[in-house]
């Protein structure tokens, strides 16, 4: 191999990258990946704490607010009526599952029950009187949750909500309390729940220093740790909230979140092995020392097999220069394989072969766009005024010919100036670009649409055997389809146009002339009433010669009012 060449030295670069890469890998980036995966786990293990205790504050809440609408909806009368007051609790009883464990009428005094659903035996004997929910409940103006145990009548974990039951002199007349079994309904999802392979959750009362739940059902109800077992159990009793790292009571180093139940003073330990947590990242890197000897092996493979083909465009390309400069070949674009420096190199080179075919488009473009300016407006792409006269005198020399006849509709539109003056230029030439479309639509090949300019266009209609009865139909045509409504950017406008309209059969005229009479038409349209159509009479050489000067200067001038009705049953009746 040639040490000087391109090839030895992207190979040497090559391994030399990889392998700053594998020290970096090793030394920088697995300590920082490793300490970025605690982080991660930790955010992870906080807001699945976060979700639980919002699940068991939500179990707490429900509770609280159910017992003290059902204390609120019992009758005060039934606190005498025990077997009533049984059939009412039962069918509170049935309709909720979140007193599971029943719901329990208590005396006053707390020596026993008055009624209770469902029954348990023993339970109407029990004590109350120095329960701590009993208690509580006499004092409070609200519902009140006592402190988990287990039933003297069950032998379940339970937890008691209760809530005074009030006559209408607002004296307690009974205690209305609702137990919910910790392990079934209440928190067994949190108990079921697994965290990883060998994570999970506790619960804990700080107040009670007892754990209320476990993933473990050995820990329900047993008392928390003492303090200086555990340094961050000791932080959480104490009020702190958030994530660390603690060796638990079996020797196993955890990363745990703590997080508060708001309605309580408890808090949720969501906990998992740091072994567990951190494996990934022993599996990283294992599997770093592996990669990196195969990587190394396959990327020097790779680069002896593909390097030459990477460079082939190069030779390919110096060789395909030369051929052009030796006159061997036209010169022309060369094919760019890949956008790479080689890519760039061709892509130069083309650069030189494709200005002139550039420069050479644009002028031809410009030409053209010169030409059809020249022919046409620009706003609307009809025909300009140069273009209309030039067409009305091709339709004159051939109306001579053919004795065929002409007319030419002057068109102008009414109530354009206050769209133009209220909304800007912009919206109006929109609607001089609907218009033109308007005007243009259902027109012959051989007619002409032009715009003089402004709000002014022009109708040439030619090759016609009766001008003025063809001019009637494509005049009410355009006056229907002018007065529909036009949208421009959200908003709705409404136009009317007044036509003029001079039709020729006779000796040949002027363009210029027979384009005037059209406009004197147009303006006697507008002040006959706008939205109207007009008829600007021919007339003939004889009838020239049996008029005064002065008469000959006035053409003589016809209304469309009573005479021009359309008789097309297609065209739309004149809106005016």
């Amino acid at each position: 191999m040639n040490f000087q060449s391109i090839k030895f030295r992207i190979i040497a670069l090559g391994v030399a990258l990889l392998m700053i890469g594998v020290v970096v890998r090793h030394f920088v980036a697995l300590p920082l990946f490793q300490e970025r995966v605690k982080e991660i786990v930790a955010a992870q293990q906080l807001s699945i704490a976060s979700y639980v205790a919002r699940d068991i504050d939500h179990s707490i809440t429900s509770r609280l607010s159910l017992i003290e609408r059902f204390a609120a909806d019992l009758p005060a009368d039934l606190a005498t009526q025990p077997e009533k007051l049984q059939a009412w609790i039962k069918d509170r009883q049935r309709i909720t599952s979140l007193f599971n464990g029943g719901l329990l009428a208590v005396r006053t005094d707390g020596h026993g029950l008055i009624a209770g659903y469902p029954v348990v035996a023993g339970r109407n004997q029990l004590e109350y009187a120095a329960s701590d929910w009993f208690l509580a409940a006499l004092r409070a103006e609200k519902p009140v949750m006592g402190k988990p145990y287990r039933g003297r009548a069950s032998g379940e974990p339970i937890i008691v909500f209760a809530a005074p039951v009030r006559d209408g002199n607002g004296r307690v007349i009974m205690v209305l309390a609702g137990v919910a079994q910790l392990t079934q309904g209440f928190l067994d999802r949190m108990q079921e729940t697994r965290l990883g392979a060998s994570g999970g959750f506790l619960l804990i009362s700080p107040s009670d220093r007892l754990f209320v739940a476990a993933s473990d059902p050995g820990m329900i109800l047993k008392p928390t740790p003492l303090p200086g077992i555990n340094p961050l159990h000791d932080r959480a009793m104490a009020g702190y909230r958030g994530t660390g790292v603690t060796v638990n009571a079996k020797g196993v180093e955890e990363l745990s979140a703590m997080v508060t139940v708001p309605s309580t003073d408890w808090f949720v330990v969501v906990r998992m092995p740091t072994e567990e947590a951190f494996r990934p990242v022993e599996m990283l890197h294992g599997f770093m020392i592996k990669a990196s000897a195969y990587f190394l092996a396959a990327i020097l493979a790779i680069l002896l097999i593909i390097l030459p083909r990477i460079l082939r465009p190069l030779t390919d390309t110096a060789r395909a220069m030369r051929d052009m400069a030796d006159g061997k070949r036209e010169l022309e674009p060369l094919p760019v394989v890949r956008d790479d420096e080689v890519g760039k190199l061709v892509s130069g080179f083309n650069f030189l072969v494709d200005r002139l075919r550039r420069e050479k488009a644009a002028r031809e473009a410009t030409e053209e766009r010169l030409k059809f300016l020249a022919h046409h407006d620009s706003l609307t792409g009809l025909y300009n005024r140069a273009m209309l006269e030039d067409r009305l005198d091709q339709a004159l020399a051939r109306m001579e010919r053919d004795g065929s006849q002409i007319a030419l509709l002057f068109c102008d539109l009414d109530g354009f100036k206050a769209i133009n003056d209220q909304y800007g230029h912009a919206v109006g030439d929109e609607v001089l670009r609907q218009v033109a479309g308007r005007l243009a639509d259902r027109r012959r090949r051989i007619d002409t649409v032009a715009r003089l300019g402004g709000d002014e266009f022009v109708i040439l209609l030619t090759g016609l055997s009766d001008a003025r009865a063809a001019a009637n139909i494509v005049a009410r045509q355009c006056l229907a389809a002018i007065g529909e409504p036009y949208e421009v950017d959200g908003r709705t406008f409404t136009l009317g146009i007044s036509i003029g309209i001079a039709s020729h059969a006779g000796p040949a005229v002027t363009s210029s002339y027979l384009i005037a009479q059209a406009d004197i038409a147009m303006y006697q349209a507008k002040r006959n009433g706008k939205g109207k159509l007009f008829f600007m009479d021919e007339f003939g050489a004889a009838g020239l010669g049996q008029r005064s000067a002065g008469d000959a200067a006035m053409p003589r001038m016809q209304s469309s009012e009573t005479d021009l009705r359309p008789r097309d049953p297609d065209l739309v009746e004149d809106k005016t």
